[in-house]
């Protein structure tokens, strides 16, 4: 192949911008189906982004002659399903995160994968992103020295009717959890992605406000193997005006600190401080999805493997449903 033609099961609102529009921007690749269960939504989609072919039916899209790769934005429920499916249709997969709802499912979709020798992509997008590699270039420019310990902390507050049916992510049986389950993975894996193994790891969670099913509080704590210390607080019902989103890294000769959702790094060094900015992306997949068409035609690496992703899977159930915090894909 010297193209990527590609396929998105469940195209809601994260594809409506994030992702969907810069299939067809990125150099050999192109969108050309789409799927969703609304037989009037997954239409309006396909005409407004100018997308060829849409289907209602998820079989039909993952077996479809002219559909190279599939693309998994679905609710994390339907993900394992969704990917067993293409890969046993032949087709490499890029998977939302999070990848699953818990690590069992995932192992299983890595295993599949791995037996059946498909590619398999997740989508933690942010390693790609300039902001958040222009961190990792500090961290091995030794800019704020060796580093001792690295501090997490995301307040929001509740809004409006966030118990809704409607809104999936604070069901655990479609979401895996609540708001950590969406928004945590962007996190651990860039703790992974900086520091590299975790040595150890243990964590609470409660839901103090019950808004809804899932936990809406978690503190967690990572032992890295190079003895940098992690601790981490995400708080989703905190008065308005008392949010937070704060990434702290913390060296013997400085500190940098950024929000994971947004576009400014403060970096200090000793009595001097600097603030990078970097523009937000038009498309915020766009750098991840220019890394995974080289690695689907075999022409680069992966860019964020399942076992990557798994480990951070592993630290999220650990912290709110208190499992082992032992490594088990190798």
């Amino acid at each position: 192949m010297d193209e990527i033609r590609w396929g998105i099961i469940g195209c809601g609102d994260v594809t409506e911008k994030k992702s969907g529009p810069a299939f067809n921007k990125v150099p050999q690749s192109k969108l050309i189906a789409v799927m969703r269960r609304n037989a009037e939504k997954v239409k309006d989609y396909a005409t407004r982004h100018h997308v060829p072919y849409y289907f209602t039916d998820a079989s039909e899209i993952i077996h479809h002659p002219e559909v190279d790769a599939i693309y998994i934005a679905t609710p994390p429920k339907y993900h394992e399903e969704y990917a067993i499916a293409s890969i046993q249709a032949g087709k490499p997969v890029y998977i939302e995160k999070p990848m699953s709802l818990n690590v069992v499912s995932c192992s299983i979709m890595a295993e599949t994968a791995a037996a059946n020798q498909i590619k398999m992509v997740i989508a933690h997008y942010r390693r790609a992103l300039p902001m958040f590699l222009y961190v990792k270039t500090l961290l091995a420019q030794n800019a704020i020295g060796t580093v001792q310990s690295v501090e997490i902390n995301m307040f929001k507050s509740a809004y409006p009717n966030i118990g809704d049916p409607s809104n999936w992510r604070v069901f655990p049986e479609f979401s895996g959890g609540g708001l950590f389950y969406d928004l945590a993975p962007h996190q651990i894996d860039l703790l992974f992605f900086y520091f590299g193994k975790a040595i150890s790891y243990k964590g609470v969670s409660a839901n103090r406000a019950n808004l809804y099913p899932a936990e809406d509080y978690v503190e967690g704590e990572i032992l890295f193997e190079n003895n940098i210390s992690f601790k981490g607080i995400w708080d989703f019902n905190v008065p308005k005006g008392n949010e937070k989103d704060t990434f702290t890294i913390q060296g013997l000769d400085g500190s940098i600190s950024f929000p994971v959702f947004g576009n400014d790094i403060t970096l200090q060094q000793n009595e001097h401080t600097k603030v990078i900015s970097f523009e937000p992306p038009l498309h915020n997949q766009q750098a991840m999805i220019e890394l995974i068409v080289p690695y689907f035609l075999g022409r680069g690496d992966n860019p964020c493997s399942a076992q990557d992703a798994i480990q951070s899977m592993q630290v999220m159930e650990s912290f709110v449903y208190g499992k082992d915090s032992l490594f088990s894909i190798k």
